[in-house]
């Protein structure tokens, strides 16, 4: 049964639904970011919009003071496929039996809505005493990548603007709300590995030279090697062949070019250039005449969680006072990892930022029928409003 009104008068559901019916697939924005930007400049932030190749960017900052606390997110997603294999139309933002329907419901407009309405409620209250807030997004998340969050670190960096603790809204959760906190992702290195041979008839395999049988040896070393074991923070390094390609389409022709893609999510117990000189050596001893291109998407990041990392800091770490406001909003203790695709905390964290991944449960991401519990809803934006209470307070 639709619910279209249920709990309609919680604010952060109420923007939600507005982010939702916005089709802003990637690089649109489809005036979402417009309308954060409204809300928070009639709460005394100063507004930039930082576009970049048709990307829509969005920086909000209060104060001018360190040390400065940012949200950060996305306001694009992906495409919805076939509207039709949807229950409810895909950008409708239906309410039904609890949970609210939409592409970017979870992924991630939930957890926009909520750092926007913590933002809101936290300048509200008087309790801002300390350093300054912002608030960053972009509508090229889901994308390339490369004119969003990445553009605004650079802009910011230019000008000498640090973050020095980001709480990133991505959903972490898993099977309930906070029961997971991100401090981390896994690196991305992808390639491209082109193997020539030469091409011929079938029926005349010593006038050819099939690159497929030449290849098959070094792919499979490449899919049994060990690349390391991992360390406390990250499992440990895998690699995954995701396309091949070969031959004309006629079952009578030896191909003369074998491409495969494949890509590694790597821990920092190894490095790009390592895992690079590796592979590179397998392939030159199985005497392949290949071009290899690599694509260097996401290096390994990780924001410490230990007590040692809390003293160091004459402080608790961000990780710490996340977990700490999780356990008091939902009587969860949340485990900490780095699973999980990229995300673009590693523009961030290389600035010297604390960043912890909090934010909405993921198990419908990029599905069909994607949603987000209405319940959890003003609960996220809680959380989010208590660090902010602790980030302030840490620092009298």
């Amino acid at each position: 049964m639709s619910d279209t009104s249920a709990n309609r008068d919680d604010p952060t559901l109420a923007l939600l639904i507005d982010l939702v019916r916005r089709p802003s697939v990637t690089p649109e924005d489809a005036g979402c970011q417009a309308l954060i930007a409204e809300r928070l400049a009639a709460v005394g932030f100063e507004i930039e919009h930082l576009p970049a190749a048709g990307v829509s960017n969005l920086w909000a900052r209060l104060g001018d003071t360190a040390p400065l606390i940012a949200f950060a997110g996305h306001t694009d997603v992906v495409p919805p496929g076939d509207p039709d294999a949807w229950t409810h139309p895909p950008f409708s933002a239906t309410i039904e039996n609890g949970y609210l329907y939409g592409r970017g419901a979870a992924d991630m407009k939930a957890g926009v809505a909520a750092m926007v309405t913590a933002l809101e409620r936290f300048v509200k209250s008087g309790k801002h005493r300390h350093g300054s807030l912002a608030l960053l997004l972009t509508s090229d998340e889901e994308g390339p990548a490369t004119d969003g969050t990445r553009h605004v670190i650079d802009t910011l960096a230019a000008r000498g603007e640090q973050i020095d603790y980001c709480i990133l809204g991505e959903p972490s959760s898993s099977e309930h709300l906070g029961d997971t906190l991100r401090n981390g992702r896994r690196g991305s290195l992808g390639a491209r590995l082109v193997v020539n041979g030469v091409q011929g008839h079938v029926a005349y395999p010593e006038l050819a030279d099939n690159p497929v049988h030449r290849a098959l040896a070094a792919l499979d070393e490449l899919c049994k090697t060990h690349w390391d074991k991992g360390n406390a923070d990250f499992p440990p390094t895998t690699l995954q062949i995701s396309n091949v390609a070969a031959g004309t389409g006629a079952s009578n022709v030896i191909p003369g070019r074998f491409v495969v893609d494949f890509n590694l999510r790597y821990s920092t117990a190894s490095t790009m250039e390592g895992l690079q000189q590796r592979i590179e050596t397998i392939l030159a001893r199985h005497e392949l005449d290949y071009r290899i291109t690599w694509n260097d998407s996401a290096r390994p990041f990780v924001t410490a969680t230990n007590a040692a990392a809390d003293s160091m800091q004459n402080g608790p770490s961000l990780v710490s006072i996340a977990r700490e406001v999780v356990r008091e909003h939902t009587g969860i203790d949340p485990e900490t990892n780095t699973a999980g695709g990229t995300s673009d905390g590693r523009f961030i964290v290389p600035t010297g930022a604390e960043l912890v991944e909090l934010g909405p449960i993921n198990k419908t991401i990029h599905q069909i029928d994607e949603c987000v519990a209405v319940n959890d809803l003003p609960r996220i934006s809680r959380i989010h409003e208590g660090i902010l209470e602790r980030l302030a307070g840490a620092h009298d």
